[in-house]
């Protein structure tokens, strides 16, 4: 699973789901961050990937993201949406691609590396670096 600050985590959904993208699995927003989950192996081999492409380097402000893997727990939106007329808090959190949408499909590191490269080239708002 990789975890991306909500703007920038938007953009990245976008990018995968662009005409012509991949599309992804399931996707969770809470507490200001998206949680896109990804295939087995991603939380090992996608910070590898990014720091060959420089991420955060040289001056390029580049998101700080969070890898969870194997072991790692995390706590994800309840699977069925409130009752009707029950109004969300802000802070709650939800699924924006819920697990059953499409097909039961993870992308791996190299589509993640993909989308996240793509959104940090078309970001006309600097993003933040960790601190």
């Amino acid at each position: 699973m990789i975890d991306a600050p909500a703007l920038f985590g938007r953009r990245v959904l976008d990018r995968l789901w662009s005409p012509g993208g991949p599309g992804t699995g399931p996707v969770a927003a809470q507490r200001g961050r998206l949680l896109l989950f990804a295939a087995p192996g991603t939380a090992q081999r996608l910070p590898a990937l990014l720091s060959w492409e420089e991420w955060g380097q040289r001056g390029r402000p580049a998101p700080a993201l969070l890898y969870y893997g194997t072991g790692d727990a995390v706590t994800v939106p309840p699977p069925c949406p409130p009752p009707e007329g029950d109004e969300p808090a802000p802070g709650d959190a939800r699924w924006l691609v819920a697990p059953e949408v499409r097909r039961p499909w993870l992308p791996g590191a190299d589509v993640l590396l993909w989308a996240c490269v793509r959104a940090a080239r078309t970001s006309s708002v600097p993003t933040p670096t960790a601190g």
